[in-house]
């Protein structure tokens, strides 16, 4: 086997491995573990709570936009950090500032559009 494909073959091991003992905890887990179905045991479990009535609850779909946006502007943050690092190398300054702006650009037309529709309204 020529060296190449020696680092293949050592991640390929790893990886049976690891499916192999991945299975292995499965199938003793389905050997030791008693299985004595009762009907508290069929109950739906849901936090502690007995459920009664419906399984059906209505949120407010206004909680999930400020979360979406919550995860997009982190995200967003942490693209500003290694473009603060490339911007200091030489020769890369011009190129990378043009870029972050298209990029905060697109970022500042989505907030827009969210402010305009009202998403960001609290009320």
């Amino acid at each position: 086997m020529p060296d190449y494909f020696h680092g293949y073959a050592v991640v390929g091991l790893v990886a049976v491995v690891g499916v192999l003992f991945v299975a292995a905890a499965f199938g003793a887990g389905r050997l030791l573990r008693p299985v004595v179905p009762t009907p508290e045991k069929l109950l739906t479990y849901e936090c502690g709570v007995d459920p009664v009535g419906e399984g059906w609850a209505h949120t407010q779909i206004r909680y999930y936009v400020y979360a979406f946006l919550y995860v997009v502007f982190a995200v967003d943050s942490i693209f500003l950090f290694p473009w603060a690092t490339v911007f200091a190398a030489p020769g890369f300054g011009g190129v990378t500032l043009v870029e972050m702006f298209v990029f905060l650009g697109f970022l500042t037309v989505g907030l827009l559009y969210a402010w305009r529709k009202g998403v960001l309204a609290w009320t």
